[in-house]
């Protein structure tokens, strides 16, 4: 770590300001100090930072908590493998098995389920095992899972005979499991388009199908919690009467509180030596954030059919996201700011655009690579497309070394190099005198 980043994660630390995608590689960097909670001001920049954390550093185990990607109070559920990857996540989360999570802040503000809901409806299958058939049909339905002809979608199981098709949440994959008599015989991942087996695995994780209960115990508290949060007959409302009878109606995740006694949040189930990083203004994305979901609360709640509950039940509001916060070592880093004279590690690319219509497409780049001191690696966005350019340098009489990887980029002597990278946009690091550019800067377009 270089003076002009950060020598020490004090319990509150300000870095510096970043150019470009060296964020990114800043945030890689203290990661490897212990484990790391990225807040983002928006969702662009939490997709942007998860891909570009693990193109620098391909060994941390780096997550991403999607949103719902739904309005607040909206009458439709979120995808299914939204639901998958918030599940499988939270319990990665639960375990302390990660380096990274990357959140977006908004996303970070709802109420979630108790972590005891995941570890009480989590079971492992193992070859070898004895397995009951009506205990795992009564398990499956138990976590939400429906009992389907054909299993092709994350949540869904199919019993026939010895023959168990199973596609749990939080996996890339569908699983089958062949039973000998009483015990499992073999597991093996299948493709859901051609049914057919792919490879062998000896354990399988089943995650819950939802992040709620609708067991006869999880249906009773939704019941009782209904009456005792809403005035008049709740026999009139659609929710009530679908979640009585076990079905989970659209947007009911906006009613997710009165499934349990007590309600989380991510900073439960971050382990107590998570450092946590705010990045840019997070502040203005959570009052923001707060304003449309009480704008939006005023605007829905007449209907009576479908009460609302209010934006405090669902979301923490500014002070208690802060306070939950307080306890964990802190990294602000903020957004970069036109005119500042504050000393950076990492300044922006001078122009370099190709100029396809010049005598001489390159000669901003070229005027670059003769004039910078150090090394410099040029990113395109794919294989197909680092091809496309070595020979378009080529012509031009630029020749690259190419590249793998970003590791290779710091093992390699060459002087330029091109690889193949999620960057959104290049920087130079003048404490490590290098430059990265990408296509952004090249074609002066947004990859």
């Amino acid at each position: 770590m270089l003076a002009t980043e950060v020598q020490e994660i004090a319990h509150r630390t300000r870095l510096p300001i970043h150019a470009g995608s060296a964020d990114a590689l800043t945030l890689a960097r203290l990661s490897r100090k212990g484990p790391l909670a990225i807040f983002t001001a928006s969702a662009l920049d939490a997709q942007r930072l998860f891909d570009e954390i693990r193109f620098f550093d391909p060994t941390l185990r780096v997550y991403f908590f999607p949103d719902w990607e739904t309005l607040p109070y909206d009458q439709f559920s979120p995808h299914q493998d939204l639901v998958s990857e918030r599940l499988a996540t939270l319990y990665e989360l639960s375990r302390g098995a990660f380096d990274v999570l990357v959140i977006p802040v908004t996303t970070a503000l709802y109420r979630l389920a108790p972590a005891a809901y995941l570890a009480a409806y989590t079971f492992f299958l193992k070859t070898g095992d004895k397995l009951d058939l009506d205990a795992l049909r009564e398990q499956c339905a138990t976590a939400g899972y429906q009992h389907v002809t054909q299993v092709l979608s994350a949540g869904e199981f199919s019993i026939r005979g010895g023959l168990i098709d199973l596609f749990p949440m939080g996996s890339p994959l569908p699983y089958r499991i062949d039973l000998f008599d009483d015990e499992i015989e073999s597991i093996r991942t299948f493709d859901v388009d051609s049914q057919r087996s792919i490879y062998p695995v000896k354990e399988l994780r089943l995650l819950p199908a939802r992040e709620f209960s609708l067991s006869a115990e999880g249906i009773a508290r939704f019941r009782q919690q209904f009456r005792d949060t809403f005035e008049g007959d709740p026999s009139k409302s659609t929710i009530y009467k679908d979640i009585s009878q076990g079905i989970a109606t659209p947007g009911i995740e906006y009613y997710l509180p009165l499934f349990f006694e007590s309600t989380a949040s991510i900073f439960d189930y971050l382990p107590a030596a998570t450092t946590l990083c705010f990045h840019h203004e997070i502040g203005s994305a959570i009052a923001g954030f707060l304003s449309d979901a009480d704008s939006r609360y005023r605007l829905l709640r007449g209907d009576r059919e479908r009460p609302l509950l209010p934006p405090e039940a669902l979301f923490l509001d500014g002070d208690s996201f802060y306070r939950a916060a307080k306890p964990h070592k802190r990294l602000e880093l903020p957004a970069p700011q036109t005119g500042s004279n504050e000393p950076t590690p990492t300044q922006k690319l001078p122009a370099i655009a190709v100029d396809r219509r010049a005598s001489n497409p390159l000669a901003n780049l070229n005027a670059f690579l003769d004039s910078f001191p150090g090394r410099v690696l040029i990113l395109a966005e794919s294989l197909g497309r680092r091809e496309t350019m070595a020979q378009f340098f080529a012509e031009h009489g630029l020749r690259l070394a190419l590249l793998e990887s970003w590791q290779d980029f710091s093992t390699t002597h060459a002087q330029h190099m091109l690889g193949v990278g999620p960057l959104t946009n290049g920087f130079i690091h003048r404490d490590e005198a290098f430059a990265v550019i990408t296509e952004s800067e090249l074609y002066a377009i947004q990859v």
